[in-house]
């Protein structure tokens, strides 16, 4: 019998997904194209790894069993399953066609919405993923600056440029890896000593979880221009869900360049460049960035639906005042239950739930508290990662039965500390980190103290005329007065 979105009596059954990652598995690596979406991101054994439908904020997988999502989709369902203005429109669509040999007006109306929706979108241009735009928008600082190195903060997608301060970059050649460097969010010290001529570009997500503290956005926009080097938003997460206009709109700082994906098409496949117009002219003729799918019809239809449903809807402002409650609950309630090492971060559209290592948890690991709590979530029918990516579909009572859930399994966790049979509780291999070195690594080094001069070197010998000739054939940079040429 299929689990449903109740406190089900047994973990479900997952039979049909085992035997579906049994196909996939010699066949697509890491048997999913979605890194978080994969086996490691979820207790293997007890969460689900295929799901066949979904509708508002709810999925069921492939045994017929029934979730509350909070990942929805890792991003792109802003609207939720199924929407009914999106779906509408992508059918419209169809009926007219998908993909066309001259550019379709949607083009043109789409760039204008996000014109007037994005700060400083002078112009625009669409393409697929968000490492797209990502990668597109470092070529384009590069040519525009005639700088090469990069600065970044945050995960910014699998090309070479970035892939190469993580631990997954194999395959990226070593000048490639050596043009780019980490700096600190929020620590504009470590921006300041890293950024030098040579820097084309600054990129970061504006934020995640954590607020930019001492106009830290502000401060970072006027020194990338105090020495010449453009400012790039990643704005993945934070387009068209921290607020209409994303973080440049939230937080009144605009960059010369910003990226956008997820939220925009409520899950069809669309990122968006926009920009300064005197940058993003390059694209005219300089810097070549066209693709073959960038005018596709369908995700242009769904993003014109979707984006016209954020702003007359205020949904931006119904995420943010929903996961703010559920932040601030979350939190009451670790505190209530005794449970003070968890606690619930984040701006209220996208929250992360955090374990430390301390009091009753001191000496544990943080991804088992992770792995515990989901796999007894799950069991309670929500499907969970760590985050709360909510959407217009998630409803107060959504929250309240969340809320519920987390009261009936943060005790279990609790328990099974102060037992010290955390790991043994797990009924299967925990969740993996994505990468295994996220922070601190491949910065740019501050230039070393110089050295004291060396003494003059003590006068050589004069050389007699036949130790000169044996050199010269010894060595052929020899010159005849007995010195070598550097």
């Amino acid at each position: 019998m299929a689990n449903h979105v109740i406190f089900n009596d047994q973990y479900p059954s997952i039979a049909s997904s085992d035997a579906l990652y049994a196909r996939a598995a010699g066949l697509i690596p890491g048997a999913t194209q979605t890194l978080a979406k994969g086996v490691g991101q979820h207790v293997r054994g007890v969460a689900p790894k295929f799901l066949r439908a979904g509708r508002g904020a709810h999925v069921v997988d492939v045994d017929e069993n029934e979730y509350l999502d909070l990942t929805m989709a890792v991003g792109p369902l802003v609207l939720g399953y199924r929407h009914p203005a999106v779906d509408k429109a992508i059918r419209a669509q169809l009926d007219s066609g998908i993909t066309f040999s001259l550019p379709h007006p949607l083009e043109v109306e789409v760039a204008e919405l996000v014109r007037e929706m994005v700060p400083g979108a002078e112009r625009v241009r669409f393409a697929k993923n968000g490492c797209d735009v990502t990668t597109a928008a470092v070529r384009l600082a590069r040519a525009f600056t005639g700088r090469d190195r990069v600065l970044c903060c945050g995960y910014h997608g699998w090309h070479d440029w970035y892939i190469a301060v993580t631990d997954r970059g194999r395959g990226v050649p070593a000048d490639v890896a050596a043009l780019t460097h980490t700096f600190a969010y929020n620590d504009l010290d470590s921006v300041a000593a890293a950024l030098d001529d040579e820097t084309a570009c600054v990129i970061l997500e504006p934020t995640t979880f954590e607020a930019p503290r001492d106009d830290f956005l502000a401060r970072l926009k006027a020194l990338c221009a105090e020495r010449g080097a453009l400012l790039i938003f990643d704005e993945m997460w934070t387009g068209f869900r921290l607020a209409l206009g994303g973080a440049q709109a939230r937080f009144g700082v605009t960059a010369d360049l910003a990226c956008f994906s997820k939220a925009v098409a409520n899950g069809m496949p669309l990122s968006v460049l926009t920009g300064r117009a005197d940058v993003m002219r390059l694209l005219e003729r300089d810097v070549f960035f066209f693709s073959t799918f960038g005018g596709e019809a369908l995700s242009l239809a769904a993003a014109q639906a979707t984006l016209r449903t954020l702003r007359d809807e205020s949904v931006p402002q119904y995420l943010d005042e929903l996961g703010t409650e559920l932040r601030d609950e979350y939190n009451q309630q670790a505190a209530e239950l005794g449970v003070p090492f968890t606690r619930c971060v984040g701006f209220g559209c996208r929250t992360l739930v955090s374990f430390a290592p301390e009091g009753v948890a001191a000496g544990s690991d943080p991804l088992i508290m992770k792995s515990f709590v989901q796999q007894e979530l799950v069991k309670r029918g929500v499907l969970w990662g760590g985050f709360h990516n909510l959407s217009a579909a998630h409803t107060a009572y959504d929250v309240d039965y969340l809320l519920k859930a987390y009261r009936d399994v943060l005790p279990l966790l609790r328990a099974a500390l102060e037992e010290n049979r955390l790991p043994q509780s797990l009924r299967g291999e925990p969740v993996e980190p994505v990468f295994r070195r996220t922070g601190a690594f491949n910065v740019k080094p501050t230039a070393p103290p110089p050295s004291p001069p060396a003494p003059p070197p003590a006068p050589a010998p004069a050389a007699r005329a036949g130790e000169v000739a044996v050199a010269a054939k010894k060595d052929p940079t020899a010159r005849k007065d007995g010195n070598v040429r550097a």
